[in-house]
């Protein structure tokens, strides 16, 4: 038992992170060796199965990252862009694969990011799902077959409580249609419209962003032209998938070497 891999979840007390939890719990490919929340909140000292609902299981939630990731082989993390960054700094430290699912993710903050991946393995996605990743590829493949005659359009929508738009994954998509039109997504941006926009520009991939109840996550990528359209679409149901898609990122990630990687790498795509 004690030779499979050691997992921590950061954020643990939050509605990813107690998926993850359950997760990592109910797998007879890893163990949990740690659960960490921020300083000051509520569950801090707490057991994690007490705060499941259910019975102690000798793993109590720290705001001590660093002792939590000392026990750990991988890290797998949900949580904010400048709370990521200092994990990836202990992660690195403690030589654990760490597992990024944080969307909102500034130029900055991947910087630091890529400081951290020259010792060690950093996996990170906008989308952990192999639905998600596929429709990614294939993203790419039909951008690549169609010119600039077809508008891109990427629309996504999730629950009241996300906080960042476009998602992780809209903004994935994205930059998979701008490399199969070979272009730069930041130059060909185009998000947030409202009032007297004027025409659409040729060649733009626009970006719609839809909150509500508790979506939680569709994506559309619409290839538009005069008189046809294609829509590719996923829907997520269940958060567990990409609570799923986490854990073999974190189990792929296991004796590689030390570098940056996306679920591309781990599903072999």
């Amino acid at each position: 038992m004690t030779d499979l891999p050691g997992i921590v979840i950061t954020g643990a007390s939050g509605r990813m992170g107690q998926m993850l939890l359950r997760t990592v719990l109910a797998s007879d490919k890893c163990r949990l060796v740690g659960a960490v929340e921020r300083a000051g909140n509520p569950h801090v000292g707490q057991d994690v199965g007490v705060m499941l609902g259910g019975q102690p299981i000798g793993v109590t939630v720290t705001d001590d990252a660093l002792s939590a990731f000392a026990r750990a082989q991988a890290v797998i993390d949900f949580t904010a862009p400048a709370a990521t960054v200092e994990f990836a700094a202990l992660a690195a430290q403690a030589r654990a694969v760490h597992v990024i699912g944080t969307t909102g993710m500034e130029e900055s903050h991947l910087t630091q990011l890529a400081a951290a991946a020259r010792h060690a393995v950093i996996v990170r996605a906008g989308n952990m799902s192999l639905g998600v990743n596929l429709l990614t590829r294939l993203t790419q493949k039909v951008a690549q077959a169609l010119d600039a005659d077809w508008d891109i359009e990427i629309v996504e929508a999730h629950h009241n409580k996300k906080v960042d738009a476009p998602s992780g994954t809209a903004l994935m998509l994205g930059e998979a249609a701008a490399e199969g039109r070979g272009v730069s997504l930041a130059q060909m941006r185009d998000s947030g419209r409202d009032g007297i926009t004027g025409a659409r520009a040729s060649g733009a991939i626009g970006f719609s962003a839809i909150r509500g109840g508790d979506i939680v996550g569709e994506h559309d990528v619409i290839f538009a032209t005069a008189g046809e359209r294609i829509i590719l679409r996923h829907v997520a149901t269940d958060r567990a998938i990409f609570a799923r898609g986490a854990l073999k990122a974190a189990l792929w990630g296991q004796d590689r070497a030390p570098g940056a990687y996306d679920m591309m790498d781990v599903l072999g795509l």
